[in-house]
Parts: C-alpha cells; structure tokens; sequence
C-alpha cells in the first residue's frame, strides 16, 4: 500500500521575502550568516527559497524592531528567544483593540473596498479634525494595520492600499486649509534619508506644518544628504524634517544626521521623529527630536518665537 504524499511546502524567494517583510534582501543574508535564522532552502539552481513558518517568524521580528527591539537580541541561537521577545514586546506594548472602528479598517482592506475605506478615513477625519487625525488617529491606525500584517491578517499589497489612501485623504485636508501662511512662519523642508522607504511620519509632520500656518515642502523619501542640503538652499528652508522608522540602521541614521548637521548652515534647525529608538537613546548635538507630532507648534515658539495657533 502506498501513503499518501504529503502536500508540498510553499517556498518563496528571497525577492518574494523581501516584498513581503520590508527586510532587505542583504539584511536576510547577513542574519543567516551571523545567527543562523532565516535558515533558507535551495532550489534546484541553488537560489534561496524560504518557507511560510520562517517568512512568518521574519514578519515578527520586523514588527519587534519596529517596536524598538535589536535583531540581535531576537535572532541570536538561531531565533530560540523570538516568542520569548514577542511576548515581552506585548507585554511593553499591547495589541490594539481590534473590536469596533479598528477591526474595521482591516475588514474593508480584506474586502478591498477602496472606496468604502476612503469613506471611512474622511469620516474620522471630520469627526476629529486634521490635528487630531494626524496626530492621534494615523499613529494608531499605523499600529492596528502594522499589527495585522504581522498576524498575516493583510497582504502586503492591501497595506499599500492603506498608506495610500491616507496619503490622498490627509493631503486633500491639507490643501482645504484655510487659514493663510504666516510669512513669519519658518520654511520648512521634509524628506527621509535615502535608507528610508516609509513615508506617513512626514504626511503627519506636514500636516502639522501647515495647520500652523508654515510653508512646507515636501521632497518625500529616499532623497541622498547632498541633495538634502541643496533643497534646503534652494527653498530656503529654516527647518529640515526627517521621520525615521526601525527600518534604517542605528548607524546610519547618527552618522546621516551627524554627516547632515556639518554640512547645513547653523541657521537651518534639524528636526527629527519618528519610532526609531536611537532619536530616544542618543542626543545629536543640533538636532531636535519632535516626541510628540501635537507639540509642533510649541516646538515652534521655542526656536522661533512664533505663537502657537
């Protein structure tokens, strides 16, 4: 008698793992060579292929590290301390209320009702006004549709649908503003590092920007240091804004500003935010770090003397 076979294992490759985790494909390689975890197969070409257990632990720990945890740490013994550190992170920070308003949002991602979410985003943004909604709202929604992706809950590409109606809602609100730009208000420029593929801390931060009354241009992400300095010249920026998630090295994003802060005048300030760890851990001489998006306009008073709105 023959046993049944048993079905095949879904294999990915590493670009599939990539898309699918937001880890570069040079980060995956070197964690394999220094923890041993991912532990990836090879095809008959002798290309990676990476099955779905692994892709599944490599989302966790893309959602730790976006909660300020080092790869290190969860990786080390090839990944035996990951569900170890994934309940620490729950217990530091719990999973957000997926009842009501939250399960919402992903149940119309699952639907790709793209109008019927864009509805909804409007909706809320009415309710709470475009403060409150970006500064409040957004952030909370980023962890409900982050934690989704992680649990699997939401493809990647029903992600994007979500950032990208965002971006069209809180933009469309931006430009409704009707209160006047302050002509004594600083010039403000916003961008990433070119290491830095997430964008809606600087919608936030525009947002922001423009409720009080400050013209800001957006240059949006992965713009090269050099380029940085001579946009701020050529729009005359007294502010350079960067948002910062767990994405980009420890390294890179001290050396960057460090490298950024020499190479501006003294006149144009740096600020900073975003969920990256080191913006908490460690002071950069020069630059500001922006803890909280509703604190704008005090940051403001402080460095320029312009009354808050």
């Amino acid at each position: 008698m023959r046993l049944p076979l048993s079905p095949p294992v879904a294999l990915r490759s590493i670009a599939e793992v990539e898309r699918d985790t937001a880890l570069p494909r040079a980060t995956l390689r070197i964690w394999e060579r220094r923890y041993g975890f991912p532990a990836p197969l090879r095809d008959e070409r002798g290309e990676r292929t990476y099955p779905d257990d692994q892709v599944q632990k490599l989302r966790m720990v893309r959602r730790l590290m976006d909660q300020g945890h080092r790869p290190g740490k969860l990786l080390v013994d090839g990944a035996t301390l990951l569900d170890a550190s994934w309940a620490a992170g729950a217990e530091r920070e719990p999973e957000p209320d997926r009842s009501g308003s939250a399960a919402q949002l992903v149940s119309l991602l699952r639907a790709h009702d793209a109008e019927a979410l864009r509805h909804e985003l409007e909706t809320r943004l009415a309710r709470l006004g475009l403060s409150r909604f970006a500064g409040e709202e957004l952030p909370a929604m980023n962890l409900v549709i982050g934690s989704a992706w992680v649990a699997g809950e939401i493809e990647i590409h029903e992600e994007h649908l979500f950032s990208a109606t965002v971006q069209h809602v809180v933009r469309s609100a931006i430009d409704a503003i009707e209160t006047p730009i302050r002509p004594e208000a600083p010039t403000v420029l916003l961008t990433t590092f070119p290491q830095e593929h997430h964008g809606l801390g600087l919608l936030m931060a525009q947002a922001m920007f423009a409720l009080q009354g400050c013209p800001t241009v957006s240059l949006g992400i992965r713009l090269p240091v050099e380029q940085i300095v001579s946009g701020a010249k050529a729009y005359k920026a007294a502010i350079v804004g960067l948002s910062f998630s767990p994405a980009t090295s420890s390294a890179q994003v001290v050396r960057g500003l460090q490298d950024l802060r020499g190479r501006l005048g003294l006149g144009v300030k740096i600020w900073v935010g975003g969920s990256h760890p080191v913006l908490r851990k460690k002071a950069i001489p020069g630059v500001r770090f922006v803890v909280d998006a509703m604190r704008i306009g005090d940051y403001l008073a402080d460095d320029f003397g312009l009354p808050p709105r």
